[in-house]
């Protein structure tokens, strides 16, 4: 099972500036000797642990990183300005491995933690410092130094955030394909998912969540019937379930059936399942009229009693996933900043050991 998240990311530090060979010039001032001042150093690459990221996503589109050139150094003993550092965020969790040297330099574990990846090169001396009782003009001068390069391959283990619920065929592999970058199999026939397939949904930059295409339940699932097992294990550590039904079943079917009987499963696995929060999407609406659609999910939501939010999507025609996308990663959102202010609460109600 691929439950890693991955990038490869090519760091390289910014080169030292050079030292300068430069005399001091002034009228009335003969033999001002020598003022060249040494170069800048080159900026430095930094890895950067921030827990509002929960993916890797971002560096499929920049793969390169690249800090500022030490400016060169200037007569006047004038030193060169130092070059900028580029710090990178990257999720908590990320494992750093230098690819070159096939190690481990790092792993990210608390918020905030920085890791130097790639140190920026020395600038260079000016002439300035050359000077002797036997060389009053010199004129040498050093080269900054080059800076580090290296390629990185970030390594985060995936917790999924969503999970996909539903019966073999009900779409979960066709939404995971049109919401995100992963290519699970879809064909026309039951458990073409043998294996969890974790997808990144990135909504915009710096703001994207995983979603987990796992096998499909059939009933009996519970009692380890089928693939279903490894689904309710999993499931667990989720934060929201999409519970996916074909709005009007090829197979002669009935939704509402469909949905009980995934219920009565999770109640045989662990009740607390059902108390997980759970949106109901109702698939494959692009085989019937809109007019049709509506009427159905009315009639479905209503006999289940459903509560919670719901939708009416087509995975394959892309109609509607937008929408639910943008919905899920504001529920994530809104979830984390409740857990994150309820930890603030609880660390002001600790009392003064003093």
């Amino acid at each position: 099972m691929k439950l890693v998240d991955e990038a490869e990311i090519e760091v390289t530090a910014g080169n030292g500036g050079n030292g300068c060979v430069g005399f001091r010039r002034e009228k009335f001032i003969p033999m001002g000797g020598p003022d060249g001042g040494d170069g800048g150093d080159g900026g430095s690459v930094y890895l950067v642990a921030d827990e509002n990221l929960n993916t890797l996503v971002d560096f499929r589109h920049q793969k390169a990183f690249r800090a500022q050139r030490g400016e060169n150094g200037m007569g006047r003993q004038m030193y060169g300005k130092a070059g900028e550092d580029v710090v990178i965020a990257v999720p908590v969790g990320t494992v750093v491995h230098n690819v070159d040297t096939d190690e481990v330099i790092g792993d990210m574990t608390v918020h905030g933690e920085r890791m130097l990846v790639a140190r920026g090169g020395k600038g260079g001396l000016g002439n300035m410092h050359f000077k002797s009782s036997t060389n009053r003009s010199p004129r040498q001068s050093t080269n900054g130094t080059p800076g580090e390069q290296r390629t990185l391959r970030l390594e985060l283990k995936l917790l999924a955030d969503v999970g996909l619920l539903g019966f073999p065929n009900a779409g979960k592999s066709t939404l995971i394909r049109a919401v995100s970058a992963a290519t699970p199999k879809v064909a026309d026939y039951p458990f073409t998912t043998l294996y969890p397939n974790l997808g990144v949904v990135s909504v915009e930059p710096a703001r994207s969540f995983v979603i987990a295409d796992i096998p499909g339940l059939i009933e009996g699932a519970a009692d380890g019937a089928g693939l279903g097992a490894l689904f309710l294990r999993h499931i667990q550590r989720t934060r929201l379930l999409l519970h996916l039904v074909e709005i009007e079943p090829l197979d002669g079917g009935d939704a509402v059936e469909q949905v009980r009987a995934i219920e009565h499963e999770l109640r045989k696995f662990d009740p607390a399942l059902l108390d997980k929060p759970r949106w109901l999407l109702l698939n494959k609406a692009d085989l019937i009229p809109a007019e049709d659609a509506r009427v159905l999910g009315d009639r479905i939501v209503s006999e289940l009693g459903w509560t919670a939010p719901w939708f009416i999507i087509s995975g394959l025609a892309h109609e509607g996933t937008r929408e639910v996308m943008l919905k899920v990663q504001g529920y994530l959102d809104e979830q984390a900043r409740e857990a994150h202010e309820a930890a603030g609460e609880g660390e002001a109600d600790v009392p003064n050991a003093g």
